[in-house]
This record gives structure tokens, C-alpha cells and sequence, in this order.
């Protein structure tokens, strides 16, 4: 059975902002993304290179810094929230895969 909606808490809605930066200096590409929570702002730079062998498309670069920013983007949240986790003193759920590398 279906239980009636609670309409006497409001639904809790958030906004969070993206800002994507490209940047073309051929043959280089370089995507800077700025995520703004409200509480906090995290940053992500990641670059894509053009072989001098490959035939001269833009879009390319930029989907792949653009892809390679937001997966940067993406780990920083992680780790962010392990963070957060770890001062709460709540026991993190454990990955079967890693979410980044040591390099990172």
C-alpha cells in the first residue's frame, strides 16, 4: 500500500553551478571546470594534446578535456565526502574498485 506524501516538510532542493572554461591553443586544449555548492567551490583543470599525425578537429579536444576535467571533478567529490565521512566517524562503504589513483 502506498503511504500518503508527508506535505508538511518541504522538499529539500538544491542548486549546485558548473562553470566549464575551454581553451584552444593548437594543438592543445584545456578544459578548467568550477563547481560552486554553496558551501564550498572544488576546481578541475585537465588538458587533450593533438598528434601532429591527426587531422585537425576541435571538438575532439575539447570533449575529451572536457570528459577527463569532469572525471577529475568527479574524484575531488569523492574525496570530499570520504572526508566528511571520516569526521563524522561514520565507517565508509568499502569499493570493489578504486575511485582514484594515488597520482591524483
Amino acid at each position: 500500500m502506498t503511504r500518503p506524501v508527508d506535505t508538511s516538510r518541504p522538499a529539500s532542493v538544491k542548486e549546485w553551478r558548473l562553470n566549464l572554461y575551454l581553451s584552444e591553443h593548437d594543438p592543445d586544449t584545456t578544459a578548467r571546470i568550477v563547481l560552486d555548492t554553496g558551501d564550498n567551490v572544488l576546481e578541475s583543470c585537465a588538458e587533450a594534446r593533438r598528434s601532429p599525425y591527426d587531422p585537425d578537429v576541435p571538438e575532439i579536444g575539447d570533449e575529451l578535456a572536457a570528459g577527463r576535467a569532469l572525471i577529475a571533478l568527479g574524484r575531488a567529490l569523492m574525496r570530499a565526502a570520504s572526508g566528511d565521512i571520516e569526521a563524522v566517524g561514520a565507517p565508509e562503504a568499502t569499493s570493489s574498485a578504486p575511485l582514484w589513483t594515488s597520482g591524483e
